[in-house]
């Protein structure tokens, strides 16, 4: 006769993920600013841009080919109501949007956390692998720290964006006082028609940032509130 087996113990649960400090208050506060002053700078763009929606001078011919010629934008993607409007929020947006910006590059410069966020060569390799990883050609996520090499390579690349915004947009602000600066950037339409497409890139850029976020780490929205970091990349380098 054999003995009644005995019930199995439940293992025991997983020991609770460590939290990290992740994000500085001055990451965060500039993080969120530059959210909402971005939305309403696009915003009131659109606006601007309604009052003569094409690139070229008015006697003349187009200046480039611009898919939204024929398409207004909506009503409640407008912010101002009418070109004045647009044009006191959007400069009105515009000098907070520039002072987040500046204290955003210091804190970066001063702290030494440009190092964890500057892609370099060395992060090509695994930016592939990372690629790899999101279409779904490799099962296992690579190996990372507190960025991950296409984390590095996309906000590299969105802050000399937001640089070549600014800089356009004064070009466009003081063509006469900063002809200079115009003439750079091939004249008044060409400034125009660069600063335009940056709001497209800003805003393809927010889209798939929002959207990795959820599917791929939950956790970074919440330490980008709270400063603190509990999730699958603890690593606060």
């Amino acid at each position: 006769m054999t003995a009644p087996s005995r019930p199995q113990t439940p293992p025991p649960p997983p020991p609770p993920i460590p939290a990290v400090k992740r994000h500085h208050w001055i990451v965060r506060l500039t993080h969120w600013m530059t959210f909402v002053l971005l939305a309403g700078m696009i915003m009131s763009g659109l606006q601007i841009y309604g009052a003569y929606a094409r690139f070229g001078e008015h006697d003349g011919p187009f200046y480039a080919p611009n898919p939204f010629q024929d398409h207004g934008f909506p009503k409640w993607s407008r912010l101002g109501g009418w070109l004045a409007g647009g044009l006191n929020w959007h400069f009105t947006l515009m000098w907070p949007f520039i002072i987040g910006g500046l204290l955003y590059l210091s804190y970066l410069a001063a702290s030494g956390e440009w190092r964890s966020l500057l892609f370099r060569p060395r992060d090509i390799r695994g930016a592939i692998e990372m690629q790899k990883y999101y279409l779904r050609l490799r099962k296992d996520h690579p190996p990372q720290g507190k960025h991950n090499p296409l984390q590095k390579a996309a906000y590299t690349f969105i802050i000399l964006l937001g640089v070549l915004s600014v800089v356009t947009g004064f070009a466009i602000y003081k063509p006469t006082q900063l002809s200079w600066l115009t003439a750079l950037f091939g004249g008044f339409q060409a400034a125009r028609y660069w600063h335009f497409w940056a709001v497209w890139i800003f805003t393809g850029f927010l889209i798939v940032h929002v959207l990795l976020v959820f599917i791929v780490d939950p956790a970074s929205l919440r330490a980008m509130i709270s400063g603190w970091y509990r999730g699958r990349f603890p690593s606060h380098d």
